[in-house]
């Protein structure tokens, strides 16, 4: 049986796993390399330790150097160059050409597309501009948070995987299809300055950012009277008439049983979970003479 290698990071990597150990068991592993993220409150990292400890697996941690053979290799979760691509699968957090890069199911929730995937592809010289090898996607309607969408998308992968484990198991070639350059777009990578809410967009775009950069990830995040605070969840409030609202982004307009109500660019936002640096809760604790973003 052809022996497997696996780059894994996070939720879907840790469900691709135990997916492929079930059926395979661990003899067909070559060895998993796996790191701790910073960057999400849960990392599956431990989750990803414990399977190689019950299945007698080799671990390398990402500053490790490999030197194992395997046949083939899948990159899941993974957001770090991988020197040898020449046997390489990498999964992809987005319907490619579209969002290469980084935090695609992020921006994309963003920026509210109505449809989420996954896309199996040969690794490239250039990140993610391989040829495609297969695609799933699922319809989502909003509001929806990170972690639903985090949830729908595993569902694809193990899909995706299985199918692409199971050609390889029985010696089927795979075929992948090239991209369409013409329509490849490009996501960022995003730092802790990307957690910051603008208050000039529209309630409708606020809310999308709050409810993609949430658990697991760190959260949106503003200044009140200069200190960072998070805010977890907002929910759209009818709009008014604001006089010049352009001078006035960010205030509280009411207040709904201890909630602030927010002026928007377009639109008005309720503030229905908010933490400070420590993480209390500042509901009934935000006066009406209160500016976000100052």
């Amino acid at each position: 049986m052809k022996r497997f290698a696996f780059y894994l990071l996070g939720k879907k990597g840790y469900l691709c796993l135990a997916r492929f150990l079930e059926e395979y068991g661990g003899e067909a592993v070559a060895f998993v390399v796996s790191s701790k993220d910073k960057g999400v409150k849960k990392d599956y990292f431990d989750e990803i330790s414990g399977l190689c400890r019950k299945y007698a697996i080799k671990l390398y941690e990402r500053s490790e150097r490999v030197c194992d053979s395997f046949d083939v290799s899948f990159a899941i979760g993974w957001r770090w160059m991988i020197p040898d691509s020449s046997k390489l699968i990498v999964f992809h957090d987005s319907l490619l050409p579209k969002y290469r890069g980084f935090s695609p199911l992020v921006n994309m929730l963003i920026r509210g597309e109505e449809r989420i995937g996954v896309t199996a592809l040969f690794a490239s010289h250039d990140y993610d501009s391989g040829e495609i090898i297969d695609q799933q996607s699922v319809r989502i309607t909003y509001p929806v948070k990170i972690s639903e969408a985090i949830d729908k998308v595993s569902c694809l992968y193990e899909k995706v995987f299985l199918r692409i484990i199971g050609c390889l198991v029985f010696g089927e070639e795979l075929k992948g299809a090239p991209q369409d350059e013409d329509v490849a777009t490009f996501s960022l990578w995003r730092d802790e300055s990307d957690y910051e809410i603008d208050w000039g967009v529209g309630s409708d775009e606020l809310k999308r950012f709050v409810d993609a950069v949430g658990y697991p990830y760190s959260g949106a995040k503003t200044k009140l009277h200069g200190e960072w605070v998070r805010i977890a969840d907002v929910e759209l409030v009818k709009d008014v008439e604001v006089e010049s609202r352009k001078a006035h982004l960010g205030k509280v307009i009411f207040m709904d049983d201890g909630c602030p109500v927010v002026v928007c660019g377009r639109g008005l936002v309720k503030v229905v979970n908010i933490v400070d640096a420590n993480g209390n809760s500042l509901i009934g604790k935000i006066s009406f003479r209160t500016r976000f973003g100052a």
